[in-house]
């Protein structure tokens, strides 16, 4: 009680306003300089410092979302300073409900990374850069100045880059290198986009401003410049989600990283896309989704399909969770071009819960990579009889992958089906066999791992040890907790879909959100909730017929 209470105070900034965001960047920066400043002998140490530096920054995001008010659908915890006031630049941080979580999942995901995982060499740089990318993916979920949140997104590829191609594994430097050349040549259009649009908006908005809430309210670009400077946002947020056809570099990065790399990867660093989607391309362009949306409904479905279909055809266990990835990810995409609140709110909890499961599963992996030096899925078989403990971990972090009911993969999976099925029908139906072959790939995978005979090196290979164990059961929790129990996210969540929804409305005329289908929440069976309010318009229209019938008489 009384840390809490000095933490507090020590984040409370002048005029009431709150420090907290700068801090959750500030921290982990501080601890990279750290890492730097001890010997390099001490691989020890650096490891400590680490885990000690990100545990901090996730007790600081608990804080967060300890204090965020679930009711306001706005900004809050708000930090806006003058930065170069003549360019119309500030340090302007914020976090509402689809931001909250996302900061959430990072403080959560890389202290677990970190002690879940060892570098095989060189642990000072190692740890150092991962202070770095934890502070710059932070940065990027909560900057609400568009040259910000360009300098956090473009920040976090530099590490990333350096721990595929140092740490990682066979063809490390060409996929660091693919990887590197994808996102950085697409962020760089996306920065010709974001002057462009200040440029030409800095008439309607009284001057030059990077503020994004400014520039949504006043901005009022001709038709063609707001395809044109979407379409460089777009390009950018599309290559880090990633979706078909420029999700090539992620199966490379994927099998060639580190483990810490590839659970931070795809626990973190893909939903910048989808994010960059939800807070700028929906929030700033309106009217172009709106005319833009059958195409990126189709790109989703294409990767939901194309995603599983590959997946099912690999021999590598990690290529194959990487390929998931991308099917994954284009149910959230599917769900934000739903353009309705179930649709959204599915689209921000699956990005949670996403990166929840995958980070799992690549922990997991690598776990059975360190004891057996293989990934290739011929190789293993009958994992089952010496390590149950895996098997049964295994088991339940891919049936929550799979979206079993009851798990958290489902909730978010459901509800965008649910939003899709209103407004983009063909597209669901379409989509619902992703679900299906994502039962067969990750089912048969399985199969082939754990099942069967145990021969050779596999019969003797060693179970989740105590540490391993402890170390993924915060993940392990949050899959059954957030299966059974949505209502605490998707409460906090609502209200600022709602906003951008109603935001959408104001902007194009003829934008509508299409007939809201009944939110199903936790412990009101969703299709009772239905029927019972269906019932219940059919009586009040049956009683008003009947007053007619009264009154004609």
């Amino acid at each position: 009680m009384v840390a809490t209470t000095t933490i507090a105070t020590l984040l409370a900034a002048e005029g009431g306003s709150y420090s907290l965001l700068p801090g959750l960047i500030a921290v982990p920066v501080l601890t990279a300089v750290l890492i730097a400043l001890l010997p390099a002998s001490r691989a020890d140490y650096t490891k400590l410092a680490a885990l000690v530096g990100s545990t901090i920054t996730g007790a600081m995001t608990i804080y967060l979302l300890w204090n965020f008010d679930a009711a306001d659908g706005g900004f809050q915890f708000v930090t806006q300073r003058d930065w170069v006031p003549g360019l119309g630049l500030s340090w302007f941080l914020a976090v509402d409900g689809i931001s909250l979580f996302l900061v959430v999942l990072t403080g959560i995901l890389f202290p677990i990374a970190i002690l879940t995982t060892d570098p095989h060499h060189d642990a000072k740089p190692y740890y150092l850069w991962l202070m770095m990318l934890m502070a710059g993916s932070l940065g990027a979920f909560m900057a609400l100045d568009l040259l910000l949140f360009f300098l956090f997104f473009e920040v976090v590829l530099v590490p990333m880059y350096f721990l595929i191609g140092g740490w990682g594994h066979g063809d490390r430097v060409y996929a660091a290198m693919k990887f590197f050349l994808y996102t950085m040549a697409a962020s760089a259009l996306m920065l010709v986009g974001i002057v462009s649009l200040v440029l030409l908006a800095s008439g309607d908005t009284g001057g030059p401003t990077f503020d994004v809430t400014v520039l949504a309210e006043n901005q009022q670009l001709s038709r063609v410049a707001s395809f044109l400077v979407f379409g460089s946002f777009a390009l950018a947020f599309a290559v880090k989600v990633p979706m078909f056809p420029v999700h090539t570099w992620l199966p490379d990065a994927h099998t060639e990283a580190p483990t810490a790399g590839s659970v931070i990867l795809a626990g973190v660093m893909l939903k910048l896309g989808t994010y960059g989607l939800l807070r700028f391309g929906l929030y700033l362009f309106p009217e172009v989704v709106r005319d833009l949306a059958p195409l990126f409904l189709t790109l989703g479905v294409v990767g939901i399909v194309y995603g599983a279909a590959v997946a099912t055809m690999q021999k590598d266990l990690k290529r194959l969770v990487a390929y998931s990835s991308v099917a994954h990810m284009g149910f959230i995409v599917l769900g934000i071009f739903a353009f309705n609140s179930q649709g959204l709110q599915g689209s921000v909890i699956q990005m949670v819960n996403h990166g929840i499961s995958t980070g799992a599963l690549f922990i997991l992996v690598g776990w059975i990579y360190d004891r057996r030096h293989t990934r290739e899925i011929a190789a293993l078989g009958g994992l089952q009889r010496s390590a149950p403990m895996m098997a049964g971990v295994f088991t339940l972090v891919m049936l929550s992958s799979i979206g079993l009911p009851g798990l958290n993969g489902f909730v978010g999976e459901f509800l965008i089906l649910l939003g899709a099925f209103s407004s983009a029908r063909w597209w669901a139906v379409v989509a619902v066999t992703g679900v299906i072959l994502a039962a067969l790939y990750l089912l048969w995978a399985y199969q082939r791992s754990f099942h069967g005979p145990a021969e050779g090196e596999n019969a003797t290979m060693e179970d989740l040890r105590l540490s391993e164990l402890l170390g993924i059961m915060p993940l392990l929790v949050l899959i059954v907790f957030l299966g059974i129990y949505p209502k605490p996210v998707l409460e906090r969540i609502e209200p600022a879909v709602n906003e951008l929804i109603a935001h959408m409305e104001s902007k194009d005329p003829d934008f509508q959100e299409d007939e809201p289908v009944p939110t199903v929440r936790a412990g009101t069976p969703g299709l009772v909730q239905a029927a019972e309010e269906a019932h219940e318009e059919g009586q009040a229209e049956s009683d008003g017929e009947s007053s007619e019938e009264e009154a004609g008489e």
